[in-house]
């Protein structure tokens, strides 16, 4: 219909002018569209093409634009294309009368119900608008590239993405609509902007609706979690997600929203059998899903109610879905290619957020606003000053380390302006030597001879990191600093301790307590610093139980059985104990006692004794299979799986002199014992 301000006049004394006063009252924000809105009005001849997800506010932004137009004495002409025929001949017979209207103002809405009219549009009944007509189409899909490509249509055209409003406009609109206390802050972070799920928010919480169980985000501050009823739920999927093509479809946005960010691996893993190319080919068109530095997110309260929904809805299909995604995280981090990493780690700490314990290190705003590179020769000057700029004690040790182990740092650059603002280093000793021009690393290796020395073969890695004091504490740039130090413990082979350097009193080293990083008193002096470190023995807590104890403590986690520490055996310590086994095979209280059953070959094993006579009988019967260790082989055959009473029987079994038979028993026992030895090493 075509509306005036004759026509507002006499809605005065009518309900449709208190529904038009109180939708004015709650109208926030979108100052800029506005804008746009008076400069199209001015200029003429002009479209405005505004998208964005469903319930975002577009068709509140159309009602404020056809009042503008009213105002400014222009004829509005709304059409609405959940009602209208999706055919030239419909569109004409309802908007015709704009094409001989100079002050018409056309004011499309649900433009993605006529979606098929996009070409027609551009091509044949647009260009025969009156100059000063204005044209503004709404709807969820972003125009086409013709609008941008057509050398005629990039100048006449403006495309605006409505997104979610700012947090000052939203809580503008929760005021307006009388929320207040408690509920407040749940209900912003909930909603996160998104127009309709705060108006629906503000409705529940008017009717009565709970804040959930307190949830510890970090330090001591806590915050409430608003969950939202299932009525303001199923409203939000219909409103928001819509009809979705299949379930695969449906499958696939529950697995987007579960994970941080979605990559086809991991649609790929989720959903086997399904064409993981094709769908996440949909999902990245959807209006309510971005493109991150690591794959695809949804918008956040898109993911709330999807994962609120299947929670609710199929619990046991949701846990189904979080064992599977955790498994192939976990198996990408073991795997990805070095840049690919950090997405994977972040990932997998991200289906623990809601878990109800500590507090997690992480946030999960701001994500690309920092990245990570690697190092090259000639950051070494920024990376001298970013040391100099933390503690001009350091700058010695930094260029050291610059100069023998270059792949060990890693930089972190502003998106905004790549200006660097942090930096990391994985620096790997092997022996004491390496350690000694660095104090933090001579504290480090020190502190590791004194509680359980290196064996051979294996290394401690001392992790040390240098931040621009505004991304210090809780900040996307300290994720990628944490989850490159996660990437490191779970990827390095031959790893025997970890530690963490932190300067006495940064509000940056909390975050370690939670990754089970101890401080076992080692503290080191560079220059006016003090640095504590933090440390991990990985062959006490091998990395695998390390990150089951880490994760498993969310609900829908089969809660971990309890392991003991293991023992970091020296060689000496560990072929002794494979002798002592195997004297007693039989006997299971004495496999039991033995401290092989408490090493990483065994850890884990429901039933160590039994699972240690296992081992090496399984050791000897392989022995046989090297033609070179025959005679070794039928020693220790004869000894411990054929049961000879004594030394002397055995070799009386074999045909052997006694002394001959103990050299080639004993070739044999210590043949088993290296081999068992690597595999301690490489567990």
């Amino acid at each position: 219909m075509l509306c005036n301000r004759a026509d507002e006049g006499q809605h005065a004394g009518r309900l449709e002018g208190r529904l038009q006063a109180a939708r004015q009252r709650t109208f926030v924000g979108r100052k800029e569209e506005l804008a746009a809105f008076e400069e199209a009005l001015c200029t003429g001849a002009r479209v405005l093409f505004v998208h964005g997800s469903g319930g975002v506010g577009k068709s509140a932004l159309l009602g404020r634009f056809a009042q503008r137009a009213a105002e400014a004495d222009r004829n509005v002409l709304m059409l609405d294309g959940r009602v209208l025929k999706e055919s030239p001949a419909a569109f004409v017979a309802e908007a015709g009368a704009v094409l001989a209207d100079d002050r018409a103002v056309l004011l499309i809405d649900a433009f993605e119900r006529m979606q098929g009219l996009e070409s027609w549009l551009r091509e044949q009944f647009l260009p025969v608008l009156p100059t000063g007509a204005l044209v503004v189409i709404a709807g969820r899909i972003p125009p086409g590239v013709m609008w941008q490509v057509d050398p005629g249509w990039a100048d006449m055209v403006r495309i605006i993405e409505l997104g979610e409003l700012g947090r000052g406009d939203a809580a503008a609109l929760l005021g307006s609509r009388g929320v207040a206390g408690e509920l407040y802050e749940p209900l912003l972070t909930f909603a996160s902007g998104h127009p309709l799920a705060l108006s629906l928010g503000a409705t529940a919480a008017g009717e009565g609706a709970a804040i959930s169980t307190a949830v510890a985000v970090r330090d001591s501050t806590v915050c409430s979690r608003w969950r939202p009823p299932h009525d303001v739920v199923a409203a939000l999927l219909d409103q928001i997600v819509g009809q979705v093509p299949s379930p695969a479809h449906r499958h696939a946005l529950e697995v987007c929203a579960h994970t941080y960010m979605s990559t086809q691996d991991v649609l790929r893993a989720a959903l086997p059998g399904e064409d993981a190319a094709t769908l996440f080919s949909w999902l990245r068109r959807l209006p309510f899903v971005e493109a991150g530095p690591y794959g695809l997110y949804p918008h956040d309260v898109v993911r709330e109610i999807l994962e609120a929904d299947l929670r609710w809805r199929d619990p046991q299909g949701y846990a189904d879905m979080h064992r599977c995604i955790r498994a192939c995280l976990t198996e990408r981090i073991r795997a990805a290619e070095d840049s690919d990493v950090l997405g994977a780690v972040g990932s997998l700490f991200y289906l623990h957020r809601g878990d109800d314990r500590r507090a997690a290190p992480h946030v999960w705003r701001g994500a690309g606003e920092v990245y990570e590179d690697v190092f090259r020769p000639e950051d070494a000057e920024d990376l001298l000053g970013l040391a100099t700029e933390q503690d001009s004690g350091t700058v010695a040790v930094v260029s050291h380390w610059m100069a023998r182990q270059p792949q060990a740092f890693r930089l972190y650059r502003r998106a905004a302006d790549g200006e660097l603002a942090g930096a990391s280093a994985w620096l790997r000793l092997e022996t004491e030597a390496q350690a000694q021009a660095d104090p933090v690393a001579a504290t480090a290796w020190a502190t590791a001879r004194a509680n359980a020395p290196l064996r051979p073969g294996e290394h401690l890695a001392v992790y040390r990191s240098w931040v621009r004091e505004c991304h210090r504490g809780f900040s996307p740039m300290m994720n990628l600093i944490q989850w490159r130090a996660v990437a490191w413990f779970l990827r390095s082979p031959h790893l025997a301790w970890s530690f963490v350097a932190m300067r006495g009193g940064d509000r940056s080293s909390g975050p370690y307590q939670y990754y089970d990083m101890h401080d076992l008193g080692a503290h080191a002096q560079e220059g006016d610093a003090e640095y504590v470190l933090t440390a991990h023995d990985w062959r006490a807590v091998p990395a695998r139980v390390w990150l089951d104890r880490l994760l498993a403590t969310g609900a829908q986690e089969v809660p971990a059985t309890h392991e003991p520490k293991l023992v970091v055996l020296s060689q000496e310590e560990f072929r002794d104990a494979v002798r002592h086994a195997l004297r007693h095979l039989p006997v299971h209280g004495e496999l039991a006692a033995n401290p092989l059953t408490r090493t990483r070959l065994l850890a884990g094993r429901a039933a160590p004794a039994r699972a240690l006579r296992e081992l090496l009988e399984d050791s000897i019967r392989d022995l046989g299979r090297d033609p070179w260790a025959g005679k070794p082989h039928r020693a220790l055959d004869v000894t411990f799986l054929r049961g000879a009473p004594t030394h002397e029987a055995a070799a009386e079994r074999l045909g052997l002199s006694l002394s001959t038979y103990r050299r080639h028993l004993n070739a044999g026992i210590e043949r088993i014992s290296d081999d068992l030895w690597r595999r301690e090493l490489c567990a």
